[in-house]
């Protein structure tokens, strides 16, 4: 009896001390992250209107929309906290299989509780359609085993809305207004210009704007505070400024800071994404030499890329601030219509590397016209 007494007592110090060390690892913007509309850092008012809708019996579909680091899926996973209380933090990740109408068959990563579903649908590209209609319509037709103090529907999350094709937004108005009863859609998305104007009429909107840089500031000030560190005031406005305002980034620039070098100096070196830096010299490239051999170079930094998952959107949006540095105005009037109509295309395609190529090449091509005028017009 007493040595099981030791055993137990050995495997619960050995579960406590795992626990501790995945709270270790875990990232600061995990770590950090408020569970609760009352610990948001900012745009507080807003948080004061959403607490006051939770707790309306009425609770409409959302769409929740706002620049990248914004503090979107915070605010939604609050919201479905204050819905159904601490249970919605037990999380498990589940592959949900489909088949198309021409029985080609498909599978989709979704985070589930016993209270909501999230997922993203635009991961299966073209298809995202019958992603749309099965899931919700699976969700929708089974009800809260215990509904008593909870609520009667379940929640169906859909990231990067804006992205679905116009198919699939389509079956998701429809799918809005049969299974209502049931099923609550809150849908985030970075912008609603691609979002159709039928599914923003059947659903709440909420801007979640970037936060200021004191706001990040003082964020970044009150994590170092409960780690510990000691942040100056000098760095800390350095690394919001160069975050761009999105919150998530400036979380991650600063740990990278703490890894690199600590105790901080104001004038330390702040790390840039690696994606980043990787387009910068793109960019080089594409100014250095206009060439078929140096084109077909950049496709295979593109590919990389791609594959290393950095969305096609934000690449482009990147590549072309990059590039405009080394324009005059009227190229950079060139480059951006060239630009706006590449990246329209690659919005409604399914092959992003065909529109960036494409964009490219037209800007080398552009680029070395006019380099060649400059020239003459120097001989």
């Amino acid at each position: 009896m007493v040595r099981f007494f030791f055993k137990l007592l050995y495997f619960f110090v050995g579960v406590f001390n795992y626990l501790l060390l995945l709270e270790k690892m875990s990232l600061w913007v995990d770590k950090h992250r408020p569970t609760s509309l009352s610990k948001l850092d900012y745009h507080t008012e807003q948080a004061k209107h959403l607490k006051n809708l939770v707790q309306e019996s009425d609770f409409p579909h959302l769409l929740v929309y706002g620049p990248p680091g914004a503090g979107k899926k915070t605010r939604i996973m609050c919201i479905i906290r204050e819905l159904y209380g601490s249970g919605v933090e037990r999380l498990r990740m589940e592959t949900m299989h489909f088949e198309t109408p021409s029985q080609k068959k498909m599978e989709i990563m979704t985070i589930n509780s016993n209270y909501h579903i999230e997922v993203n649908p635009s991961d299966v590209g073209i298809n995202d359609r019958v992603v749309v209609m099965d899931l919700v319509k699976t969700v929708a037709q089974t009800h809260q085993i215990d509904s008593t103090g909870q609520r009667e529907f379940k929640v169906v999350l859909l990231t990067n809305v804006d992205q679905l094709t116009k198919d699939a937004q389509h079956a998701l108005r429809r799918t809005m207004e049969k299974y209502v009863a049931t099923c609550r859609l809150i849908l985030c998305a970075n912008s609603t210009s691609r979002v159709l104007p039928a599914i923003r009429s059947r659903c709440l909107g909420i801007r979640v704007p970037s936060p200021t840089i004191p706001e990040i500031t003082s964020i970044l000030n009150s994590i170092c505070k409960r780690e510990g560190l000691n942040l100056p005031d000098k760095l800390a406005t350095r690394v919001a400024e160069a975050s761009g305002r999105n919150l998530r980034r400036a979380i991650l620039m600063l740990e990278a800071c703490k890894v690199e070098q600590y105790p901080f100096t104001p004038e330390q070196n702040i790390t840039e994404p690696d994606w980043q830096v990787y387009l910068r010299e793109t960019a080089k490239l594409m100014v250095k030499e206009q060439s078929p051999s140096k084109l077909l170079q950049i496709r295979g930094r593109l590919y990389d890329l791609l594959i290393h998952a950095i969305p096609c959107d934000l690449i482009f949006k990147v590549l072309f601030q990059e590039c405009v540095k080394y324009c005059d105005l009227q190229m950079k009037m060139d480059i951006a219509a060239v630009a706006a109509e590449y990246e329209h295309t690659m919005i409604r395609s399914s092959k992003a590397i065909f529109h960036l190529e494409a964009f490219v090449a037209k800007f080398m091509a552009i680029y070395k016209r006019f380099m060649d005028l400059s020239a003459g017009d120097f001989m």
